[in-house]
């Protein structure tokens, strides 16, 4: 095809035609013409395009370094939070025994505090029975000498006469150092 398009322009340029270069279907200016603009448009669009993709490789250079670390701190909070968790069932057990220890301990001086109240309660309680006792025997005496008095008097009321009386009297007198009838 080439080679008969050059044919082509050699003959037409023997018979007075268009120029080899004005043939309509030759494509090379069209392609010479697209180099030049590509050639043009790389030259002035080299550096800002250069400039900006550094920029956008520094940024996301930075993007990535700001995720690592991130990630990083994301990683270390886990592990301490891991740790934290670890620790958590320690601490729980260590508080479970504590309380357990704590409620034991608890019951035991519930228990002797109730023991001790119990023996001052039975203390206190024998006291009183015996003040209560002694109170009784008191008043038992009192009774019985109160009906001892009664009941002797009634016998003697039934039982002296009056001149009995009188020589009880003078006998009385007599003992006090008195004077005789």
């Amino acid at each position: 095809m080439f080679i008969g398009l050059i044919i082509n322009m050699l003959a037409s340029a023997e018979g007075e035609s268009a120029p080899w270069w004005n043939i309509p279907s030759f494509e090379a200016w069209r392609w010479l013409n697209l180099l030049i603009f590509v050639g043009l448009f790389v030259y002035i669009l080299r550096r800002p395009v250069s400039e900006a993709m550094r920029a956008r490789r520094e940024g996301i250079r930075r993007d990535l370094m700001r995720a690592q670390e991130e990630r990083n701190a994301a990683v270390a909070k886990l592990t301490e939070v891991e740790a934290r968790l670890a620790k958590l069932d320690a601490e729980v057990a260590s508080v479970r025994e504590q309380s357990e220890r704590e409620a034991a301990e608890e019951r035991e001086r519930i228990r002797r505090s109730t023991e001790e109240e119990t023996q001052k309660l039975r203390v206190q309680a024998q006291r009183e029975i015996e003040s209560a006792g002694k109170a009784a025997r008191q008043e038992l005496s009192e009774f019985t000498a109160e009906q001892s008095v009664r009941l002797a008097e009634e016998m003697i009321r039934r039982d002296i006469k009056p001149e009995d009386d009188a020589r009880l009297v003078s006998l009385r007198v007599e003992e006090l150092g008195g004077v005789r009838p």
